[in-house]
């Protein structure tokens, strides 16, 4: 009796586990979509750069590239959080998507 008793308990345990991790993994998954749109893409890296306005310059963690980014009326980025961002190295993640002739234009930075 106390072993079925112990293996249900460890049974409703290990499912509360595994919807507490669906849940995790559903919202890191949607949550950039709902926010940004669709066809948002994402990076991360350091801005090394700010200005002119909203536009700021990003080098890349994975690679070492540097990207410029423009920063139109749609972009959620502040010029004093970049500029913040840019003063202390902070890692910076830019949702943006392809504009016209592959500008990358930003939709948020932080």
């Amino acid at each position: 009796m106390t072993f079925t008793r112990m293996a249900a308990a460890f049974v409703v345990f290990l499912l509360i586990g595994v919807l507490a991790l669906a849940g995790v993994a559903g919202t890191a998954w949607l949550g950039p979509v709902m926010g940004h749109g669709t066809n948002v893409m994402h990076i991360s890296g350091k801005v090394v750069e700010v200005g002119p306005g909203k536009n700021f310059v990003l080098l890349e963690t994975k690679t070492g590239t540097k990207k410029a980014f423009t920063c139109g009326t749609e972009c959620r980025a502040s010029t004093r959080h970049l500029q913040r961002h840019l003063k202390e190295g902070a890692n910076t993640d830019v949702y943006y998507v392809l504009g016209a002739n592959q500008v990358l234009v930003a939709k948020d930075a932080d």
